[in-house]
């Protein structure tokens, strides 16, 4: 089976795939077939400014298998390179990737968020998803000893997709390390999915999410973000300004 090429555009020294929603889902299912595993980082401006400051971070993140964009601020950093971008929410397309693996009889791996979350979440998911087999759980509360421990246990389990709710740069070193050992397995970073899937927090209403102001909700909703947010966004957009205004001179001189 031939699979699908990626396409993707520079953001300040890291990749971007410009699949839709549903090429990066059957980019992911080619994959599964194949019996090939994957990291499915889902990138956004934050983890971008991460990598160019944590080397170690930098390397996984242009590592990864499939990068998604997720969030209006690398929708809008496509935006100024010229490229319309459909926006692809993390969580939404883990949980698409979730009724994909109930479908086709793929066993996943939960990893993440505290213990009370992660069985809700788990417990929530069987309702939803009637055939779905989860193997593997273990919150994500572990020191480095216990670390070695679960992913001898993820090994020989060996679930064919692994969700990590552990926040970046956490969950995606955990998934760097441990994939070296499990080429066959998808993996891929959730960061808060766990929280909502569990129902302990609330997604942004539709309205919120359609206007690609979801990140919007978020911080009225925990004013500790905006700390977060800004002035980090718009140094983001301002950089790509920048580098795309340097890409367009060196190509016309």
């Amino acid at each position: 089976m031939e699979l699908m090429q990626r396409i993707t555009e520079p953001i300040l020294g890291f990749e971007v795939d410009l699949f839709n929603f549903n090429e990066a889902l059957i980019f992911v299912h080619q994959h599964l077939k194949a019996n090939r595993g994957l990291h499915i980082v889902t990138i956004n401006p934050e983890m971008i400014s991460m990598g160019n400051k944590n080397q170690e971070f930098g390397r996984i993140l242009n590592e990864a298998d499939l990068s998604i964009p997720d969030g209006v601020g690398i929708k809008l950093a496509l935006k100024i390179k010229g490229i319309n971008q459909e926006n692809i929410p993390g969580i939404e397309f883990a949980k698409k990737l979730i009724g994909l693996c109930s479908l086709e009889g793929y066993a996943i791996g939960l990893v993440g968020a505290k213990e009370e979350i992660i069985q809700k979440a788990a417990e929530n998911l069987r309702k939803e998803f009637e055939n779905l087999n989860i193997t593997y759980i273990h919150n994500g509360y572990f020191d480095a000893n216990q670390e070695e421990i679960i992913k001898e246990e993820i090994k020989n389990i060996e679930p064919k997709v692994v969700f990590v709710a552990m926040g970046a740069p956490k969950q995606e070193i955990f998934i760097s390390k441990l994939k070296e050992q499990m080429p066959h397995t998808v993996f891929i970073g959730v960061g808060g999915s766990f929280d909502v899937w569990s129902g302990k927090t609330k997604r942004a209403p539709e309205f919120y999410r359609k206007m690609g102001l979801e990140w919007f909700y978020r911080a009225i909703k925990e004013p500790s973000r905006f700390r977060r947010i800004f002035p980090a966004l718009p140094l983001f957009l301002v950089r790509v300004i920048m580098e795309t205004v340097h890409e367009n001179w060196v190509k016309i001189r």
